[in-house]
């Protein structure tokens, strides 16, 4: 500890890759002697990174891919020493299934919006009726958007209804098992929104965002080899970093200097007091959290939806499917999206069986997810065998049930997100991060777990917001 300086303590309130990469973070740049503490109320770390074995061979529950092109999640990989063990796509290419039949998901898209009509109009997705619609955006298009809109609206008017069911609907749902008529264009779509202030063609608002965007040739995807959810675990070893999982945070409260929270059991709590605390857990519990010490966030909170979905993971016996990394569904059906995840990642391609993973649900389809896993299974296999031809039953199967695991950015998220950042900055010590807020994929949540941690260390550093004495290490208590 360095001369003159308190040792601290800061609380870290769930352990997904949000509050873990925050607790790294801390380790690495609080004040020498700061106890860095996460605390976890299931009794596992990762949050939506999981992996468990199916027919002998660890594979994803979770999330089973971060963007490769943030450059913070190579970074972290590396720095974690696991920079060996990362794996890219074998192969991104990806159909749509439409009516039965698969269609290449056309290339310059920007999150199924078409930026090349040449290349939209030779994936023969839509009919000629629909991609007429599309077109005509080009020659009357509408005016400039400065106000945030749902999804649906925005591309059912401006592009037409059969581009929005059978791509931009399909795509966004394989993101946020969510509904393009409630998703905000501002919130899903940034880069979109940004250039629809300047164009009246939607068309060329992609275009635009698209050549924004900076140049990267490298792959857009990455894993570890033995499952992403590898990230999290290392993450919890390191040495700087104590985890403590099956306890719960109840209570949040501000003290004279930090803040009091109480966790675990009602009749045997154990009570904490901090220097600071980082709030890394989904939306509606932070929002009870709060609800003392930063009411008006905790409100905005309680207000973001979630949306349920399963995935159900297959091991089946080597046989020839589609080309390709998987496909997206449009239209009915259970099955929403498919990975072939042994196509798509070497390191599962090998033995004798491959693997499938069948994302099944989105919002507003939860009576599905109360099938029994065995009757989940079922369905997959049997919506499989006409979406890729799959024959044969599965040899392992494994159901990940992830009941309300997925926020839902509806119009106004992004207003949203700006009053509860604006609320939470108020109160000194204090961060969130998390899916809930500035997107749902890991490297958003690396991203956001960064800030977090600047925040804290920053306040750290200026001392406690009073003259009170703060109770300080190894001052655990029960009652």
């Amino acid at each position: 500890m360095r001369p003159g300086r308190r040792s601290g303590r800061v609380v870290v309130v769930g352990a997904g890759i949000a509050g873990l990469t925050a607790a790294y973070d801390l380790s690495r740049t609080a004040p020498l002697g700061t106890e860095i503490l996460v605390l976890e109320g299931s009794d596992r770390v990762g949050g939506k990174l999981a992996v468990s074995e199916v027919a002998g061979v660890p594979v994803d529950s979770g999330a089973e891919a971060a963007l490769a092109r943030v450059p913070e999640v190579l970074d972290l990989m590396a720095e974690l020493g696991l920079g060996a063990d990362i794996v890219y796509p074998a192969t991104t290419s990806a159909a749509i299934a439409v009516n039965g039949t698969l269609r290449p998901v056309p290339a310059g898209t920007l999150l199924g919006v078409p930026a090349d009509l040449d290349a939209l109009r030779d994936s023969n997705l839509l009919s000629p009726a629909g991609f007429a619609a599309v077109a005509r955006d080009l020659s009357d298009p509408g005016t400039p958007v400065t106000e945030d809109v749902a999804v649906g609206t925005l591309i059912g008017e401006r592009l037409g209804p059969e581009l929005l069911d059978r791509l931009v609907e399909p795509l966004l749902g394989g993101v946020y098992a969510g509904r393009t008529e409630l998703l905000s264009v501002q919130a899903t779509m940034p880069a979109l929104a940004a250039q629809l202030r300047e164009h009246a063609s939607v068309i060329e608002a992609a275009r635009a965002a698209r050549a924004a965007a900076p140049p990267s040739d490298g792959p857009v995807f990455a894993t570890l080899r033995g499952g992403l959810a590898r990230l999290a675990l290392t993450l919890a070893r390191q040495p700087l970093i104590t985890v403590r999982t099956g306890l719960p945070v109840r209570e949040l409260t501000r003290t004279a200097g930090g803040f009091r929270l109480v966790a675990g059991p009602v009749p045997q709590p154990t009570v904490v007091e901090a220097d600071a605390v980082v709030v890394a857990v989904p939306a509606n519990k932070a929002a009870s959290l709060l609800a003392s010490v930063a009411p008006a966030p905790a409100v905005e909170m309680a207000g973001i939806a979630v949306a349920s979905m399963v995935v159900v993971t297959l091991a089946v016996p080597r046989q020839s499917f589609p080309p390709g990394s998987g496909l997206l569904v449009a239209g009915a059906g259970a099955v929403k999206a498919v990975t072939l995840s042994s196509q798509k990642w070497s390191h599962l391609d090998a033995g004798e069986h491959v693997f499938i993973r069948a994302s099944i649900g989105r919002r507003g389809e939860e009576h599905l997810l109360q099938r029994a896993d065995d009757e989940l299974v079922d369905l997959a296999v049997t919506e499989l065998a006409g979406l890729i031809g799959l024959a044969g039953e599965p040899v392992d199967a494994r159901v990940s049930r992830w009941g309300g695991g997925l926020p839902q950015y509806d119009v106004g998220h992004t207003e949203r997100v700006r009053r509860i950042r604006a609320g939470v900055d108020a109160v000194p010590g204090l961060a969130v991060c998390g899916a809930a807020y500035d997107g749902v994929g890991v490297a958003a949540c690396i991203r956001a777990a960064h800030h977090a941690a600047q925040v804290v260390e920053k306040r750290l550093r200026r001392g406690p917001s009073t003259a009170s004495d703060i109770r300080r290490k190894g001052q655990w208590g029960n009652g």
